[in-house]
């Protein structure tokens, strides 16, 4: 997602998002919406898992405003086979990590790189999908490497992911090629209006787009110097109980099966 990501490519900041300063829009996110999964009265645990739902196809509003996408899907497997209970609760990315330390909830899904940065300050758990920072590409512009990315006037990413401390790298942290954006809707949209040359976002959710946008002529170009990078639910430090648990969980699903079908429905070309 999910800055501090890869590059900590998750805010300058990715470390804390899956942040940095922003030359946003000025939209604010939309107010906090929970999933339909009921409050446990089976006596199961009941964990609460904070997630910027404006990330798809990992967490996203449908049109009745709840919350869906592959990482939604994936913690009710787990909570089905991990005997535990799961509510989810739409929140800004900007706060998502604070909601944490908070207590606010109990762990964050949302498409969130781990990095070393992170790691500092929360406890994760095993890597559960792979994408790296790729290049979201008009028509009208031609970008096949970092040389041609810096020739570009203005290129967008989302304030504090991993998208964002990779355009740092590249053009310097404080940099005025560099536009920042709340969300990757506001992004993409702002690369569709010309507002910004290209944009930079985590692989999986730019393919999203453009598979959802065939008409508007987009493509996506993958650099070299962009590493790949791992999602992971993010505890608190030291909470290895919630950790435990996400862990066994989530081996229980792949082995089962059911984690590639869900990668087959949300990922499959």
């Amino acid at each position: 997602m999910k800055l501090n990501q890869w590059f900590t490519v998750s805010c300058a900041a990715m470390a804390l998002a899956a942040c940095g300063g922003s030359q946003s829009s000025g939209n604010t996110a939309p107010p906090a919406a929970s999933s339909a999964n009921p409050t446990a009265t089976t006596g199961e645990k009941v964990l609460r898992i904070g997630t910027n739902a404006e990330f798809a196809p990992f967490e996203s509003l449908n049109e009745k405003q709840e919350i869906q996408g592959f990482d939604i899907d994936l913690l009710n497997e787990m909570a089905k086979v991990g005997h535990f209970k799961v509510e989810f609760k739409h929140t800004p990315w900007d706060g998502i990590f604070a909601s944490l330390d908070n207590k606010d909830v109990d762990a964050v899904a949302s498409a969130v790189t781990i990095t070393d940065d992170r790691k500092k300050t929360m406890d994760f758990s095993e890597p559960y999908y792979k994408i790296t920072q790729v290049v979201l590409i008009p028509p009208s512009k031609t970008v096949k490497n970092v040389d041609d990315l810096k020739k570009l006037p203005k290129v967008g990413v989302v304030s504090g992911q991993t998208g964002d401390l990779a355009a740092q790298k590249i053009f310097g942290a404080t940099s005025p090629n560099i536009a920042r954006f709340d969300t990757v809707t506001l992004l993409t949209k702002e690369v569709e209006n010309g507002g910004v040359d290209a944009g930079i976002s985590d692989s999986a959710v730019i393919a999203n787009y453009i598979k959802n946008n065939t008409n508007k002529g987009f493509s996506m170009v993958q650099i070299p110097d962009f590493q790949e990078e791992y999602y992971g639910f993010a505890v608190r430090k030291g909470d290895t109980e919630t950790l435990n648990l996400l862990n066994d969980s989530l081996k229980q699903v792949r082995e089962s099966g059911k984690y590639a079908e869900l990668e087959n429905k949300y990922f499959a070309k």
